[in-house]
Protein backbone atom coordinates (compact mmCIF):
# COMPACT_ATOMS: atom_id res chain seq x y z
CA UNK A 1 0.00 0.00 0.00
CA UNK A 2 1.52 3.25 -1.14
CA UNK A 3 1.27 6.17 1.84
CA UNK A 4 -0.27 9.63 0.61
CA UNK A 5 1.87 11.23 3.84
CA UNK A 6 5.06 11.31 5.09
CA UNK A 7 5.36 10.70 8.94
CA UNK A 8 7.87 12.06 11.20
CA UNK A 9 8.11 11.95 15.10
CA UNK A 10 10.35 14.46 16.30
CA UNK A 11 12.00 14.19 19.74
CA UNK A 12 12.46 16.37 22.15
CA UNK A 13 13.81 17.74 25.58
CA UNK A 14 12.86 21.54 26.11
CA UNK A 15 10.80 24.62 24.65
CA UNK A 16 10.70 23.01 21.28
CA UNK A 17 11.56 25.89 19.24
CA UNK A 18 13.01 23.79 16.22
CA UNK A 19 9.76 21.63 16.58
CA UNK A 20 8.14 24.55 15.81
CA UNK A 21 9.72 25.80 13.07
CA UNK A 22 9.90 22.27 11.48
CA UNK A 23 5.70 21.82 11.95
CA UNK A 24 4.90 25.70 10.66
CA UNK A 25 7.30 25.19 7.24
CA UNK A 26 5.48 22.12 6.82
CA UNK A 27 2.24 23.52 7.00
CA UNK A 28 3.10 26.46 4.34
CA UNK A 29 4.48 24.39 2.08
CA UNK A 30 1.65 21.82 1.73
CA UNK A 31 3.86 19.31 2.19
CA UNK A 32 2.70 15.88 2.12
CA UNK A 33 4.97 15.26 5.37
CA UNK A 34 3.61 15.97 8.49
CA UNK A 35 5.05 15.96 12.34
CA UNK A 36 2.37 13.21 13.12
CA UNK A 37 3.82 12.90 16.65
CA UNK A 38 6.40 14.19 19.00
CA UNK A 39 8.35 12.23 22.08
CA UNK A 40 10.19 13.79 24.63
CA UNK A 41 12.47 12.57 27.77
CA UNK A 42 10.77 15.39 29.82
CA UNK A 43 7.16 15.32 30.83
CA UNK A 44 7.60 19.54 31.44
CA UNK A 45 9.00 20.11 27.97
CA UNK A 46 7.40 23.07 27.16
CA UNK A 47 7.47 21.93 23.35
CA UNK A 48 4.72 19.13 24.37
CA UNK A 49 2.02 22.20 24.78
CA UNK A 50 2.88 23.38 21.03
CA UNK A 51 2.49 20.32 20.17
CA UNK A 52 -0.73 19.60 22.11
CA UNK A 53 -2.30 22.99 20.78
CA UNK A 54 -1.29 21.91 17.29
CA UNK A 55 -3.32 18.38 17.42
CA UNK A 56 -0.29 16.27 16.99
CA UNK A 57 -0.13 13.40 19.29
CA UNK A 58 2.56 13.45 22.16
CA UNK A 59 4.51 10.86 24.40
CA UNK A 60 7.01 10.96 27.36
CA UNK A 61 9.48 8.21 27.65
CA UNK A 62 11.19 9.09 31.15
CA UNK A 63 14.63 8.96 31.60
CA UNK A 64 15.58 7.64 35.30
CA UNK A 65 18.47 6.50 35.50
CA UNK A 66 17.68 4.45 38.57
CA UNK A 67 15.55 2.09 36.85
CA UNK A 68 17.16 1.73 33.38
CA UNK A 69 20.81 2.51 32.22
CA UNK A 70 21.47 4.35 28.84
CA UNK A 71 20.87 1.31 26.87
CA UNK A 72 17.64 0.24 28.20
CA UNK A 73 16.14 3.65 28.01
CA UNK A 74 17.15 3.64 24.19
CA UNK A 75 15.40 0.29 24.08
CA UNK A 76 12.52 1.24 25.49
CA UNK A 77 12.50 4.63 23.48
CA UNK A 78 12.92 2.63 20.63
CA UNK A 79 9.84 1.08 21.10
CA UNK A 80 7.66 3.77 22.17
CA UNK A 81 8.74 5.27 18.54
CA UNK A 82 8.58 2.46 16.60
CA UNK A 83 4.65 1.94 17.70
CA UNK A 84 4.49 5.38 15.60
CA UNK A 85 5.58 3.74 12.71
CA UNK A 86 7.77 6.76 11.71
CA UNK A 87 9.38 7.44 8.01
CA UNK A 88 12.04 10.01 9.97
CA UNK A 89 12.78 10.09 13.06
CA UNK A 90 14.24 14.61 13.86
CA UNK A 91 16.39 14.86 17.18
CA UNK A 92 15.30 18.45 17.49
CA UNK A 93 16.81 19.48 20.84
CA UNK A 94 16.68 15.77 22.26
CA UNK A 95 19.32 16.40 25.10
CA UNK A 96 19.98 12.23 25.49
CA UNK A 97 22.38 9.91 23.64
CA UNK A 98 20.52 7.56 21.06
CA UNK A 99 22.62 4.40 21.03
CA UNK A 100 22.63 1.44 18.78
CA UNK A 101 19.42 -0.05 20.47
CA UNK A 102 17.61 2.40 18.83
CA UNK A 103 19.64 3.43 15.59
CA UNK A 104 19.47 -0.25 14.44
CA UNK A 105 15.76 -0.24 14.76
CA UNK A 106 15.80 2.92 12.25
CA UNK A 107 18.66 2.46 9.79
CA UNK A 108 19.34 5.40 7.71
CA UNK A 109 16.00 7.16 9.19
CA UNK A 110 17.78 9.49 11.96
CA UNK A 111 18.96 12.88 11.50
CA UNK A 112 19.85 15.84 13.97
CA UNK A 113 20.12 19.39 14.41
CA UNK A 114 23.72 20.30 15.85
CA UNK A 115 24.66 24.10 16.62
CA UNK A 116 28.10 24.27 14.86
CA UNK A 117 30.00 23.78 11.83
CA UNK A 118 30.66 19.84 12.32
CA UNK A 119 33.37 17.99 12.91
CA UNK A 120 33.98 21.16 14.94
CA UNK A 121 32.42 21.25 18.40
CA UNK A 122 30.80 17.82 18.14
CA UNK A 123 28.94 17.64 21.89
CA UNK A 124 27.66 19.94 24.32
CA UNK A 125 28.50 23.50 24.83
CA UNK A 126 29.49 23.86 21.14
CA UNK A 127 29.08 28.12 21.00
CA UNK A 128 31.12 28.65 24.19
CA UNK A 129 33.70 26.24 22.72
CA UNK A 130 33.49 28.53 19.46
CA UNK A 131 34.21 31.60 20.95
CA UNK A 132 36.75 30.26 22.93
CA UNK A 133 38.22 29.07 20.00
CA UNK A 134 38.53 32.23 18.29
CA UNK A 135 36.72 30.46 14.95
CA UNK A 136 35.29 33.44 12.69
CA UNK A 137 32.22 31.54 11.94
CA UNK A 138 30.42 29.50 13.77
CA UNK A 139 27.11 27.97 12.68
CA UNK A 140 24.57 24.26 12.55
CA UNK A 141 24.51 21.07 10.71
CA UNK A 142 22.19 18.67 10.21
CA UNK A 143 23.42 15.48 9.80
CA UNK A 144 22.36 11.71 10.26
CA UNK A 145 22.67 9.68 13.49
CA UNK A 146 25.66 7.43 13.92
CA UNK A 147 26.87 5.48 16.90
CA UNK A 148 29.65 8.06 17.35
CA UNK A 149 28.11 11.62 18.91
CA UNK A 150 27.54 14.41 16.14
CA UNK A 151 29.59 12.07 13.65
CA UNK A 152 27.27 10.71 10.96
CA UNK A 153 27.12 12.02 7.34
CA UNK A 154 26.79 15.76 7.02
CA UNK A 155 23.23 16.41 4.96
CA UNK A 156 23.33 19.75 5.23
CA UNK A 157 24.99 23.16 6.84
CA UNK A 158 24.26 27.16 7.74
CA UNK A 159 27.01 29.33 8.99
CA UNK A 160 26.87 32.52 10.22
CA UNK A 161 29.33 35.16 11.50
CA UNK A 162 30.65 35.33 15.01
CA UNK A 163 30.51 39.04 15.68
CA UNK A 164 32.87 40.90 18.03
CA UNK A 165 31.35 41.05 21.27
CA UNK A 166 29.20 38.22 20.91
CA UNK A 167 29.02 35.63 24.17
CA UNK A 168 27.69 32.31 24.33
CA UNK A 169 23.98 33.50 24.19
CA UNK A 170 23.86 36.62 21.75
CA UNK A 171 26.13 33.73 19.13
CA UNK A 172 23.32 31.10 19.89
CA UNK A 173 20.35 32.96 19.15
CA UNK A 174 22.01 33.80 15.78
CA UNK A 175 22.53 29.96 15.15
CA UNK A 176 19.11 29.53 16.31
CA UNK A 177 17.53 31.51 14.18
CA UNK A 178 19.92 29.52 11.18
CA UNK A 179 18.65 26.30 13.23
CA UNK A 180 15.31 27.33 12.10
CA UNK A 181 15.18 27.58 8.47
CA UNK A 182 17.82 24.74 7.77
CA UNK A 183 16.35 21.58 9.53
CA UNK A 184 13.10 21.86 7.92
CA UNK A 185 14.88 22.27 4.23
CA UNK A 186 16.52 19.58 4.86
CA UNK A 187 13.94 17.57 5.95
CA UNK A 188 11.49 18.51 3.23
CA UNK A 189 14.49 17.83 0.88
CA UNK A 190 14.75 14.44 2.59
CA UNK A 191 10.71 13.58 2.60
CA UNK A 192 10.48 14.30 -1.34
CA UNK A 193 13.61 11.77 -2.10
CA UNK A 194 16.26 14.20 -2.74
CA UNK A 195 19.20 13.47 -0.13
CA UNK A 196 19.96 9.61 0.07
CA UNK A 197 23.19 7.49 1.67
CA UNK A 198 25.73 6.15 -0.27
CA UNK A 199 27.42 3.51 1.64
CA UNK A 200 31.10 1.93 0.60
CA UNK A 201 32.42 -0.29 3.30
CA UNK A 202 32.36 1.25 6.62
CA UNK A 203 31.88 4.49 5.38
CA UNK A 204 28.84 6.82 4.01
CA UNK A 205 28.41 9.70 2.00
CA UNK A 206 25.30 11.89 1.74
CA UNK A 207 24.22 12.50 -1.88
CA UNK A 208 21.89 15.89 -2.83
CA UNK A 209 19.87 15.64 -5.53
CA UNK A 210 21.37 18.38 -8.34
CA UNK A 211 17.96 20.15 -8.34
CA UNK A 212 18.73 21.24 -4.75
CA UNK A 213 21.89 23.35 -5.61
CA UNK A 214 19.54 25.33 -7.75
CA UNK A 215 16.90 25.93 -4.84
CA UNK A 216 16.85 29.13 -3.45
CA UNK A 217 15.13 28.47 -0.57
CA UNK A 218 16.90 25.16 0.31
CA UNK A 219 20.03 26.24 -0.10
CA UNK A 220 21.40 22.88 1.03
CA UNK A 221 25.34 21.90 1.06
CA UNK A 222 26.65 18.54 1.69
CA UNK A 223 30.42 18.28 2.86
CA UNK A 224 30.29 14.44 2.95
CA UNK A 225 31.09 12.56 6.80
CA UNK A 226 31.50 9.50 7.87
CA UNK A 227 29.46 6.68 9.22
Amino acid sequence: MVKDRYDIVVLISGRGSNLRALVKHLQAANSAATVSAVVSDRADAAGLRFAEEEGIPTCVVPRNSKTLNNQEFNSVLADAVNRLKPDLVVLAGFMRIVTKEFLQRFPNKVVNIHPSLLPAFRGLHAQRRALESGVRLAGCTVHYVAEEVDAGPIIAQAAVPVLPGDDEDSLGERILAAEHKLLPAAVLAISEGLVTIEHSGKSAKVRLDASLSTDPDAKLASIGGTL
